[in-house]
């Protein structure tokens, strides 16, 4: 079985050094992993609202199709950087361009991902053939990237007001969008101030949170850029695991929100948690609390019972933490396991599967990568090697499932 290896972790983690609108005047940098996080958001958001009422195979067909089409994007637009929007835009309109820059791209990633196995990257080939997907899966992806990169635009446009493309920009997603109104939710995203638009527009928040807010890094990573880093992992982790259908698409999903409270709280550390005999306890109650008013509650009063229902189940809130390994029982309710259990006797799609066993070590290795790249960078302090030492020392000796060893993973970091 092909195993994960550090090449493929570094080439997720690029985004977060990958700098967007870099020809414009920006109050704060934007980074493309935390565009790729806003936009996966919206795309689940989407994916919720449009697949109602569909069979399972149906709705979960749709939803791997959403979470791979959205790593492969990420993927292809790693390589080609440095390619304006306006300049690429004009390359898929020519199927001999496209054809060839992609074979070029498909090569450089090659290398990389074939640990995931030939499968993927076979599906990766086939969907980047594809200049333009207009299959629903795909007009999801295409409306959430239109509203994650509107949202940026949204933060520069007043600091260029003698650029004379922004106007044609403006029009650009607002038309785009707009031929997309079809899909449920879109219009409620374009509605300002709609429940729907509202929680759209929070989560875009979490790019103004930096991690590690008290040590210096380079690249300075926030919880949005986190998030989605986490969630590639867990899904690629997911394919390693033969993990089923609905469990790698939860899998993704729950790593994209786990720090969704973070919002509302701030990134309070593990020692400041562990230093005070209850603060654990009286931070997770304001957290919920905090959940409840300002996003489970404007999403079932607006109409949008089943968002919420999914994050209260992403993000553990009846079993006790978004790191808790849970399944849905036939009636419903909501089971605790541990990883051995969920692997043996529950890894089906119709249990609804949620592994947040393996979430809490993507969790785990996303903050590794974060200090191990500032180090590399040349950026050393107690606190990043105390965080080195700390990751590597707890899954020395401990073995994954199925023969993946996250000790021998991190012992690729020299």
């Amino acid at each position: 079985m092909p195993s994960i290896r550090k090449s493929l972790l570094q080439l997720i983690f690029s985004g977060s050094s990958m700098k967007r609108w870099n020809d414009k005047l920006r109050p704060i940098e934007l980074y493309e992993v935390d565009k790729q996080g806003h936009k996966m958001m919206v795309a689940w958001m989407l994916y919720e609202l449009n697949s109602r009422g569909m069979p399972l195979s149906e709705k979960l067909a749709l939803g791997e199709a959403v979470v791979e089409g959205g790593l492969f994007d990420y993927l292809y637009r790693l390589v080609i950087t440095d390619i304006k929007p306006p300049v690429f835009y004009k390359i898929k309109a020519n199927p001999e361009h496209y054809r060839r820059l992609t074979a070029w791209v498909v090569g450089q990633l090659a290398p990389r991902i074939q640990v995931v196995g030939d499968e993927f990257t076979a599906r990766l080939r086939a969907y980047l053939a594809v200049p333009d997907h207009q299959d629903l899966a795909g007009r999801i992806l295409h409306a959430a990237h239109i509203y994650a990169s509107r949202y940026e635009f949204s933060l520069i446009k007043q600091l260029n007001p003698w650029d004379e493309e922004f106007d044609e920009i403006e029009s650009d997603f607002q038309n785009t969008l707009a031929s997309h109104a079809d899909l449920a939710g879109v219009p409620e995203l374009l509605r300002e101030g709609s429940p729907l638009e509202r929680f759209a527009s929070l989560c875009g928040r979490l790019r103004f949170q930096t991690r590690w807010s008290q040590t210096p890094r380079i690249p300075e990573t926030t919880v949005l850029g986190h998030l989605f880093v986490v969630a590639a992992c867990a899904y690629f982790f997911s394919l390693e695991l033969s993990a089923c259908r609905a469990r790698r698409i939860n899998n993704f999903f729950a790593g994209l929100v786990h720090d969704l409270p973070e919002l509302l709280t701030r990134d309070i550390i593990s020692p400041v948690k562990r230093s005070v005999e209850g603060i654990a306890d009286i931070i997770q109650e304001y957290e919920h609390a905090e959940l409840e008013s300002r996003v489970l509650g404007p999403l079932r009063r607006g109409g949008a019972e089943d968002l919420a229902a999914r994050l209260s189940y992403f993000l553990g809130l009846d079993v006790g933490s978004e790191f808790e390994t849970v399944v849905r029982k036939k009636d419903g309710k909501q089971l605790k396991i541990d990883w051995r259990t969920l692997g043996e006797s529950y890894n089906c799609d119709e249990f609804d599967p949620k592994d947040g066993h393996l979430l809490k070590i993507c969790d785990n290795l996303a903050a590794f990568l974060e200090a191990y790249t500032a180090v590399r960078n040349g950026i050393t302090s107690d606190q990043l090697q105390q965080a080195l030492w700390r990751i590597r020392g707890q899954y020395a000796q401990e073995p994954f499932q199925h023969g993946v060893h996250i000790g021998a993973l991190l012992a690729d970091f020299d």
